[in-house]
């Protein structure tokens, strides 16, 4: 298997620009959005954190409910795109330029969410467990957390020809074809970092976190259900004690 490239990622989302949200997977916004309102207990007026937002999809949803959010994105495309969107509609959203490596916020939100492998599933299967830390941290006292990621048992159920997952790193290869704000398709190489349920779980402790729970969701279908290998993605949540 070939090795990512650091900042990979970039190239896909400069390449997509606003047609990021014309991918079925965006469409179910709205739904994910009003799960994690209700199962994270959230209320207006909360802080929110959007770790590896994009364009800004769920930041903005949040938004207009009321919350005051911040999304951070290292893709310079793709927070240019979310700022413009908040301008746009005079929305509590700010949007920054991150290496979600280097988050650095403690103690600071009443909730974090990171969705859709945003800046948590796409960093080539080594520097995950350092990020969740720094993704934890930002909680304050009592603050909630949601985490999804890639699931590992899908993806090897549903391993497609030319596509590659190397056991050792959980990385899912693939060569993507992409179309771009002009419709033109490129080919693009994408590298996800699956999970399971248990590695999920274990992150979480690690961490120090309580009520940990991993439900199996699909895009536009959040929800309480136990994992299955035909799963999409898992979806954790827990909260600080």
């Amino acid at each position: 298997m070939l090795s990512p490239a650091r900042y990979w990622f970039d190239a896909v989302a400069e390449y997509l620009g606003p047609a990021y949200l014309r991918n079925a997977f965006t469409k179910g916004t709205e739904q994910e959005v009003d799960f994690l309102v209700d199962a994270l207990a959230l209320e207006p007026g909360m802080r929110v954190l959007d770790v590896g937002c994009g364009p800004g999809r769920h930041s903005l949803a949040l938004a207009r409910r009321g919350y005051e959010v911040v999304g951070v994105d290292h893709s310079a495309e793709f927070v240019h795109l979310a700022r413009a969107a908040a301008a746009a509609e005079q929305l509590s959203a700010t949007f920054e330029e991150l290496d979600v490596r280097e988050l650095d916020r403690p103690d600071e939100f009443d909730a974090t969410i990171c969705l859709c492998q945003g800046g948590f599933g796409l960093l080539g299967g080594r520097d995950e467990t350092d990020v969740f830390l720094r993704i934890a941290a930002t909680l304050g006292p009592g603050g909630a957390l949601a985490v999804s990621a890639f699931s590992a048992a899908f993806a090897v159920r549903h391993l497609e020809p030319g596509e590659e997952y190397d056991p050792a790193t959980g990385v899912l290869h693939e060569v993507a074809t992409v179309r771009g704000s002009d419709g033109v398709d490129a080919p693009f190489d994408l590298w996800t970092t699956c999970f399971t349920a248990r590695e999920l779980d274990l992150l979480a402790r690690a961490a120090g976190l309580t009520g940990v729970v991993v439900h199996g969701v699909t895009p536009g279908a959040y929800g309480r259900l136990p994992p299955t290998i035909d799963h999409h993605e898992l979806l954790l949540l827990a909260r600080r004690a």
